[in-house]
C-alpha cells in the first residue's frame, strides 16, 4: 500500500505542535546557514576585489618600469588637459558674469509715441466752434 502525505500527518494536537516546532527550528537553522553563506560570499568578494586592485597596481608599476618617461609624459599631458579645461571653464564663467552685468545695465525704455497733430488741431477747431 502507498503512503500519502496525509497519512504521515499525526492526528493529535500535541504531535502536530511538536512537528510544527521541529519545522520552525529547521527553518531557523536554514536561515542562519544562509546568512553565514552570504557573509562568507561577501568576504570572498572583498578579497577578490582586493586581489584585483593589487593586480591592477602591479600592472601599472610594470608598465611604468617598462615604458618609463612615455608613461610619465602621458600623465603630464593629462594634467595639462585638465588645467586647460579648468581655464576654459573659468573663462566661460567670467563671460557669463559679464553678460549678466551687461544685461543688468540695460534699462528698458518706453517706446516713443508720436502725437497726432491733426487730431489735436481738429479738436481745437471743434472747441472753438462749439
Amino acid at each position: 500500500m502507498v503512503a500519502t502525505a496525509q497519512d504521515a500527518v499525526p492526528d493529535d494536537i500535541g504531535a502536530l505542535r511538536a512537528a510544527l516546532t521541529a519545522a520552525l527550528a529547521r527553518a531557523e537553522d536554514e536561515a542562519a546557514r544562509a546568512a553565514l553563506v552570504e557573509s562568507e560570499l561577501a568576504v570572498a568578494r572583498a578579497k577578490a576585489s582586493d586581489a584585483a586592485a593589487l593586480i591592477a597596481l602591479t600592472i601599472r608599476k610594470l608598465q611604468r618600469a617598462l615604458h618609463g618617461q612615455s608613461s610619465e609624459r602621458s600623465a603630464r599631458l593629462h594634467d595639462q588637459m585638465e588645467l586647460t579645461f579648468e581655464e576654459l571653464e573659468s573663462t566661460a564663467t567670467q563671460d557669463e558674469i559679464a553678460a549678466e552685468l551687461a544685461a543688468a545695465r540695460t534699462t528698458e525704455v518706453a517706446p516713443y509715441v508720436r502725437k497726432n497733430r491733426r487730431a489735436s488741431h481738429f479738436q481745437s477747431i471743434c472747441r472753438a466752434n462749439a
